[in-house]
């Protein structure tokens, strides 16, 4: 099978860094007038976090400047393709962790297996260290990770519903009592929060077997959680039928949404609406399971390395442990997301919500763990079959269908 054009594209990253280009010739601290640019995805960072970076890396480097850019995770793995085998390519880039193999696998990051102990070594998440490793090396540690908790309107939702059939009829209930209301906001394109349904009934995405990857959406347990989704977002939801999940607390705050699914790090855009007659800040709690319990959840966050095109690789590094330390770490954790460091969990605090957090965060489960897997996200396939399924489509036909995309990306 012929490979995707994104797979085409990541080969050519991997082929031009083979070539001579990797590494660069920067080094830490001498070279006045560098300009350090640092790819942040969203707007998960805090500020303060961002002000951090940029203030120490300065006063630590005087002549050079760190500049952040940020960018948008649509289209990032497009985006990051083409920027990383470019002579413009920026010096640090945030991606995905489930997008991590598809830049580790291919050469396009800088080795940084010699700054594993100092970047924190054992310290560090280590799902997110096996997602940053590719055949031996170490390329990229993790930035921050998350688990997807409820956010709810405490007027109306006191309590945390016992097992997931509890919750999708109290989302429905709702919905019914508060027309116009989402009693969950639920967005077509949101397969991320679509996945525990498929997991807590015993199906996959894909799994693999002798090296081939075999799609398992169109199975009867799979098939048994995408009804139960398509119920919510027909039933439960006012949400775009089409629409994305970026940003999901906008309409909380506006009021026509009563709960909504979102990584831990939204706690803080859900308790500071700037709207009129905001609601309270919300009621967290871990999504249940089906037989109690906190609910298989994507374990969303990010990984972070330098270009293997960096022209300043040791200016990069400086900024890379500056990401890394403690200090930096430490703001994360105080703003709801969950550090790169098991050693700072204590930062998430002892609040309900923090609970919450480390209970959805127990049971947390990754996507399919193949170097094609970030294909399957650029091509949008799964956006594509959640749509349908928003739109009342035939659930067990469009799995079938999207079960072939999947196989032929996965073993293209």
């Amino acid at each position: 099978m012929k490979k995707t054009l994104v797979s085409a594209a990541l080969l050519g990253v991997g082929a031009v860094v083979l070539a001579g280009c990797a590494g660069g010739t920067g080094s830490a601290g001498s070279d006045e007038g560098a300009e350090i640019r640092v790819w942040l995805v969203g707007a998960d960072t805090p500020q303060e976090a961002r002000d951090y970076l940029v203030e120490t890396f300065e006063a630590d480097n005087p002549g050079s400047t760190l500049v952040i850019e940020e960018q948008s995770w649509e289209g990032l793995v497009d985006k990051l393709t083409t920027s990383l085998s470019s002579s413009d390519s920026p010096d640090i880039v945030e991606f995905g962790n489930t997008q991590a193999p598809a830049f580790t696998s291919v050469g396009a990051l800088l080795d940084l297996s010699d700054e594993f102990e100092a970047l924190g070594g054992d310290d560090l998440l280590p799902g997110f260290v096996e997602a940053g490793s590719y055949d031996g090396a170490f390329y990229a540690p993790p930035l921050y990770s998350g688990a997807r908790v409820v956010f709810a309107d405490p007027a109306l939702v006191t309590e945390a519903p016992a097992t997931l059939d509890d919750y999708i009829a109290s989302a429905t209930a709702l919905a019914e009592a508060n027309p116009g209301k989402s009693g969950i906001y639920f967005a077509g394109q949101d397969w991320y929060n679509a996945l525990p349904f498929i997991w807590e009934n015993g199906g996959e995405i894909a799994v693999e077997s002798n090296g081939e990857w075999d799609a398992q959406l169109s199975s009867d347990e799979s098939v048994a959680g995408l009804l139960q989704v398509q119920e919510l977002m027909t039933t439960a939801s006012t949400a775009p039928k089409d629409g994305d999940n970026a940003e999901p607390w906008t309409p909380y705050c506006e009021g026509s949404a009563i709960q909504f699914s979102a990584p831990n790090w939204a706690l803080g855009l859900a308790s500071a609406c700037e709207t009129e007659n905001p609601p309270a800040a919300p009621l967290v709690y871990a999504l249940p399971g089906m037989d109690g319990g906190p609910a298989q959840v994507f374990a969303g966050g990010s990984n972070i390395g330098i270009s293997a095109r960096s022209a300043n690789p040791d200016l990069a590094k400086e900024a890379l442990a500056i990401i890394l330390s403690d200090e930096f770490q430490t703001i994360y954790g105080e703003n709801g997301l969950i550090p790169a460091k098991k050693s700072l969990a204590s930062t998430l605090g002892d609040s309900p919500e923090a609970a919450a957090f480390a209970e959805a965060a127990s049971n947390a489960k990754l996507t399919p763990a193949s170097a094609n897997w970030a294909e399957v996200e650029a091509s949008r396939v799964l956006e594509d079959f959640f749509v349908k399924i928003a739109q009342g489509g035939d659930v067990a036909a469009l799995a079938a269908e999207v079960d072939t995309q999947i196989e032929d990306i996965l073993n293209g």
